[in-house]
């Protein structure tokens, strides 16, 4: 396990050398081996877009999924870039429209909502490059020893950030947060029922954390949406740094919920196959239902 972890990490490292253009084509020939092999991943993912997208066709659904599952095999052989390339090969990649510089001037700490895009991880180098305040963010701990201390170096090499795993629970954060941290907050995941409402997205109810409104509240917080994007054909990234909810958070957290899903809808609609449909986002069920994925 180990030595394949290595030999893995080894090939990112080769790969990374490569044009993006190149690399973007063999990462799409990734996707559509993956598409074929991981039946389990592909069945979620048409179940998701099947609940989501329930508009399209079924072989549009179908077409969607296979669109997905390349910008996910991209993603994939493209981490090599965010781990290894040169901070000048990066900042040539990734294009950065608006307030990428907010945190800097706010008197307040800034929590940065980025949902789950294919390019999510290039969101978090944008933060690093292009802005001088520390970052901190929550990461899952891999179970794998030699992918987590890999993952940490990728994610940490750029300075200015710290990341805390889940299960050191969100005090270390918070700490951070008041040392002068942004947050680089992930919000869009099912990670149960604990501390999270059922809230509809796109229609369909969702175990959706209540925490983002929460701790943005109670540390006075402003809030700052992201959007990463891969571009096709190689040629780089979009990161867009939005202006700052002016209403967000209220004093009903259950309500922000609602409305940070609601804009995640329109960012998906606006740009769908780039969305996480591989993860189980309906796996926690309200009581008494069954599960949606069989």
């Amino acid at each position: 396990m180990t030595l394949a972890a290595r030999a893995l990490l080894a090939l990112v490292w080769l790969l990374h050398w490569l044009p993006l253009p190149l690399l973007a084509a063999l990462g799409r020939g990734v996707g559509r081996l993956l598409h074929a092999l991981a039946r389990g991943r592909r069945k979620v993912a048409l179940r998701n877009v099947a609940l989501c997208l329930p508009e399209l066709s079924a072989a549009a659904q179908a077409a969607l999924v296979r669109e997905h599952f390349q910008w996910l095999g991209r993603s994939l052989l493209e981490r090599g870039l965010l781990w290894y390339a040169s901070p000048a090969r990066l900042r040539r990649l990734i294009h950065v429209e608006g307030e990428v510089q907010l945190a800097e001037r706010s008197e307040r700490p800034v929590m940065w909502l980025v949902p789950h895009f294919m390019a999510l991880d290039v969101a978090g180098a944008a933060v690093l490059l292009y802005q001088s305040r520390r970052g901190a963010s929550i990461y899952q701990a891999q179970s794998n020893p030699v992918l987590d201390a890999a993952m940490r170096r990728g994610r940490l090499r750029l300075g200015n950030a710290e990341i805390f795993s889940r299960h050191e629970g969100a005090l270390p954060l918070v700490r951070a947060i008041k040392r002068g941290s942004g947050f680089f907050n992930l919000p869009d995941m099912d990670f149960g029922s604990r501390d999270a409402a059922f809230v509809p997205f796109f229609g369909v109810p969702a175990a959706t954390l209540l925490a983002p409104s929460r701790m943005a509240r109670s540390l006075k917080m402003v809030v700052q949406p992201v959007l990463a994007e891969m571009l096709p054909g190689g040629r780089g990234y979009r990161v867009r740094f939005l202006s700052p909810w002016t209403d967000w958070p209220s004093d009903d957290a259950q309500a922000d919920a609602r409305r940070m899903n609601l804009w995640i809808e329109s960012e998906v609609r606006r740009c769908p196959a780039q969305y996480l449909w591989v993860h189980k986002r309906f796996k926690t069920r309200p009581p008494g239902e069954p599960s949606v994925y069989g």
